[in-house]
């Protein structure tokens, strides 16, 4: 699974060539949800409100780099790790 960010335990990637919508995948031990990138819903999982308030507060100030990770691993692109949440 390519990781694209790691902060305070969470780990957000994101697969090559992955189903839409546009998502990412974040993790934090063993719970485990899908976010959609352009409304930061969760599709499927779940988080505890802590860590989920933690994966979109970051989500929310990289959409557009997530968005842009999405398509290049579309595309079978390197993904760029982009920073993670301070």
């Amino acid at each position: 699974m390519p990781e694209i960010a790691r902060f305070l335990g969470i780990v957000i990637y994101i697969y090559f060539d992955d189903h839409p919508p546009a998502h990412f995948h974040a993790r934090y031990g063993r719970q485990v949800a899908v976010i959609d990138i352009a409304t930061l819903a969760v599709l499927r999982g779940c988080l505890s409100p802590r860590v989920l308030g933690l994966v979109t507060e970051w989500a929310s100030a990289h959409q557009q780099e997530l968005r842009e990770n999405w398509q290049r691993a579309r595309a079978h692109a390197n993904l760029l790790p982009i920073q993670p949440l301070e």
